[in-house]
């Protein structure tokens, strides 16, 4: 599944998809904070897995945007 790249300042979150148990899918979000000098990244889970590759998709971009949305500049 392709990449989704949103971005908030100096912090950028992709979605992602992986395999998970039982034929499932899980989506996961990949938060970056670059500040110039140094790249920090962090990993979220979506905590439910999807029968489809394409569900588990759209829940981690709903998750990119809840993080991006929190987030205080």
């Amino acid at each position: 599944m392709d990449t989704n790249t949103f971005t908030k300042g100096i912090y950028t979150a992709k979605a992602h998809t992986q395999h998970s148990a039982n034929g499932q899918f899980q989506g996961y979000v990949i938060l970056s904070k670059d500040d110039g000098d140094d790249t920090e990244n962090t990993r979220y889970d979506v905590h439910s897995t999807s029968p489809s590759e394409e569900e588990a998709f759209d829940e981690a971009k709903a998750l990119a945007h809840r993080i991006l949305g929190e987030i205080e500049l």
